[in-house]
Formats: structure tokens, C-alpha cells, sequence
């Protein structure tokens, strides 16, 4: 099957998926108001710092960090030279959470015209549950409002963690739209372990 092929879709039940490919569904959540939401300081020992030229390996080292329990893996599959590009395109900001100089966090921010979409959040698995999450979302937020914009955006998905929605909607944001995102398993084209993502069945 390739990656342009369809299936028709039922709308009011049950939708079998060719082998080989797995299915979430998307939640796109929004806020128009830099004042909307909960608002927290960086717990002591943390930091922000933007990173202008992220280097491939420790990019996808802190993502896989971040997300390989969760299924993450769109900058996995992703090519080297695609990726490169995304990350060095000017309307990409790339920002680490620090913790003593180590990379525990990260914010991915794509700036249009009027709009923000932060188009990866996340934080390493030791830190969960220090606030750090809420001090990265809040400098992020920051750094996302600046200029011209009206509105900042995000998605999440049943590949992530259960408490992201309930997170975002504290930090002010609201569900806007739903979507199903149809792929590949990264676990069987090698992108990713077949230890990752164990809430996903992996069906050889």
C-alpha cells in the first residue's frame, strides 16, 4: 500500500486498517488570548535557552528521550537533509529545557504571519511532575506571542500522554477540530525500537 493510497472510512463505526499501519486520533487545540490559562515560573535549577543551529543527533536524541515511550516518531522517519532544513528554516524556533547544563525539554515553534503553531512540546520522563512542564509551556508561550501573532496553536494525540489535553486546556488552550492520522509503525520499519510505544499493540 503506498503512502497515497486510501480506504474508505466509516464514519459511524469500525474501520480496518491494512497491516502494517496503526491509527491515533488528533486533537488540534488553540488559544487567541496570551492571557488565557494558568501561567508558572521554571522550578529552581531550570532553564530555557534557544538553540539557533540544533545539531541532528542531539535534536533527535532528546526527542526519542521525550517521546519513544509515547510512539513519537515523525522526526524519526523523517530524512536527514528534510529535517535539517525544517530545523534551520527561519520560521523554526528551537528551544531546550535545561536542567545543569542537560537537555530535559523541548519546544518547537513554526511562526507564520499572525500565527504560532507549537509543533512539538514535551519533557523527558525524569522530570515529569516537577512543574517543569508548566515553566517550558509558559516560556514557550512567551516566545510564541511575540510579534504580530493572533493566535497559537498545537495538536496532540492517543500516541502521547494521557494527561497532555488536560495539561493544554490548564495552559489555556481549547480543542478545536479532531482528526485520524493513518501511518506506518515505526516499530516495523525500524525507525524505532519494538520496545516503544507498548500502549500501541505492535502486530507483526
Amino acid at each position: 500500500m503506498s503512502s497515497t493510497a486510501t480506504i474508505p472510512l466509516d464514519l459511524d463505526g469500525y474501520t480496518d486498517l491494512p497491516p502494517g499501519r496503526i491509527a491515533n486520533v488528533v486533537t488540534y487545540l488553540e488559544k487567541r488570548s496570551p492571557d488565557a490559562g494558568a501561567r508558572a515560573p521554571l522550578p529552581p535549577g531550570f532553564s530555557v535557552e534557544r538553540i539557533e543551529q540544533p545539531q541532528l543527533d542531539a535534536y533527535r536524541a532528546l526527542y526519542s528521550r521525550i517521546g519513544r515511550d509515547w510512539l513519537w516518531f515523525s522526526r524519526m522517519v523523517m530524512a536527514d537533509d528534510t529535517l535539517a532544513a525544517l530545523l534551520a528554516d527561519p520560521s523554526t524556533e528551537i528551544y531546550f529545557l535545561l536542567r545543569g547544563g542537560e537537555p530535559v525539554g523541548l519546544c518547537e515553534i513554526h511562526r507564520g504571519a499572525d500565527e504560532a503553531e507549537i509543533a512539538m512540546f514535551g519533557v523527558v520522563p525524569e522530570v515529569t511532575g516537577t512543574g517543569a512542564a508548566r515553566g517550558l509551556m509558559s516560556a514557550s508561550l512567551d516566545a510564541a506571542w511575540q510579534g504580530s501573532v493572533r493566535r497559537v496553536w498545537l495538536h496532540t494525540c492517543t500516541f502521547d500522554h494521557p494527561a497532555a489535553i488536560p495539561f493544554y486546556r490548564k495552559m489555556g488552550f481549547v480543542p478545536f477540530k479532531f482528526a485520524i492520522e493513518v501511518s506506518r509503525d515505526p516499530r516495523l520499519t525500524g525507525h524505532l525500537p519494538e520496545s516503544a510505544g507498548p500502549h500501541v499493540a505492535l502486530l507483526k
